[in-house]
């Protein structure tokens, strides 16, 4: 079922804004009792570790919930928003720095029935369309917090999906007000007029 998946060695290398918008175009699978999910990453935002105040590791600092962001890249961390929504970010860079990419947006590839179900809805319009149903759709919890994105439960595969830069809008970060001037970096990143994003 494996594709190509991604190295280690492209979490852990480059910016986080470069590692972001890399995986625009990138495929998110799932393998959740017995059933095999997918959708295309067509939205991202960068949070860049201790010197970002968007981010939770500097603005919460290393806590039980964060102390994963603080390993090296590879691994996922979720947290609840709102104590609600399952938020799926992408843990990148080396070990320490508190790096992450939060994936905000899918376009649906395999096992749309499934997604349906989970999101219980009647057809496939927008059921990945932000950071909290694409959870859904792809049964991702807080408790797959801290696992490998290299399987058997949830990996990244390269399709051969090719995406020119000039197709990639920059704009600032959503929900993230509060981080003073940190919140106008230019920081998500997303598919130029692609239907399934999470907000124009």
């Amino acid at each position: 079922m494996l594709h190509t998946p991604l190295s280690k060695d492209f979490y852990i290398n480059g910016h986080v804004t470069d590692i972001a918008k890399n995986l625009l175009g990138k495929v998110l699978c799932t393998q959740k009792n017995n059933q095999f999910t997918s959708g295309m990453i067509i939205e991202t935002e960068a949070y860049s570790g201790i010197d970002d105040l968007a981010c939770h590791a500097c603005r919460f600092g290393k806590t039980p919930r964060t102390e994963v962001m603080f390993k090296e890249g590879g691994v996922a961390y979720i947290y609840l928003c709102y104590g609600i929504h399952h938020l799926f970010n992408i843990v990148t860079n080396q070990a320490g720095e508190g790096n992450a990419v939060l994936i905000r947006a899918l376009e649906p590839l395999d096992g749309i029935n499934t997604m349906i179900e989970r999101r219980q809805k009647t057809t496939m319009h927008r059921i990945a369309s932000g950071p909290g149903t694409l959870t859904q759709a792809l049964h991702l919890k807080t408790s797959d917090t801290g696992n490998s994105l290299f399987g058997p439960n949830i990996w990244l595969e390269d399709r051969g999906f090719n995406l020119p830069a000039k197709n990639i809008e920059a704009k600032k970060r959503i929900g993230v007000d509060y981080a003073g001037a940190d919140a106008e970096k230019p920081w998500r990143f997303y598919i130029r007029d692609h239907a399934m994003i999470s907000k124009k």
